[in-house]
């Protein structure tokens, strides 16, 4: 491995499977000889939301992070190191997994609630998997353009990025989401 991915973007390809990962928008947070580890960005977990209805007085938004471990909770925070426990993203963003102090510092306003997002499980990709699928073209490699992480995001998201790519991003983009309707 010659390169990485950690801190870019993966555009899922548009294809009729219909998992998790179609129309994705994917922050690669690590990526090594070892495999990758990410966060899909722009898919919205109505279940988890709900449960966390429960911590706070208000609706809060929780994100399919990906397939894997999914009773696992990250966070994306924006801003103010609260926690001892992370893993910088950006110098303005990190990742934690500390549900408990994220919890409080948003309890206690030293965290505002619009400077974190919410994941449950993630996107992993065993050693060189990654490449071989960034190679088979079911991902575009984008480097990130001042992208707020912590944005609420939905399809709209997928659908963005690729109009900005151009080219034949443009026929992606506006294809419909079940292509074998095309």
């Amino acid at each position: 491995m010659n390169h990485s991915y950690k801190g870019k973007i993966l555009i899922s390809t548009p294809d009729i499977s219909g998992d998790i990962f179609s129309r994705s928008v994917v922050l690669i947070i690590e990526h090594n000889e070892s495999g990758a580890f990410g966060l899909i960005l722009n898919k919205k977990n109505s279940q988890m939301s709900s449960k966390f209805k429960d911590f706070f007085d208000f609706k809060i938004e929780v994100y399919d992070g990906g397939p894997v471990e999914n009773d696992k909770v990250f966070f994306i925070v924006k801003g103010k190191r609260v926690t001892e426990i992370y893993t910088d993203i950006t110098d303005e963003y990190y990742l934690t997994e500390d549900i408990e102090r994220i919890i409080n510092a948003v309890l206690s306003s030293e965290l505002d609630i619009n400077h974190i997002k919410i994941f449950s499980g993630y996107s992993g990709w065993s050693s060189h998997q990654l490449d071989t699928e960034v190679q088979r073209k079911m991902w575009t490699v984008v480097d990130v353009y001042n992208l707020d992480y912590t944005l609420p995001n939905d399809q709209n998201l997928w659908k963005s990025i690729m109009q900005n790519l151009g080219g034949e991003f443009l026929l992606w983009a506006n294809s419909p989401e079940d292509i074998s309707l095309n």
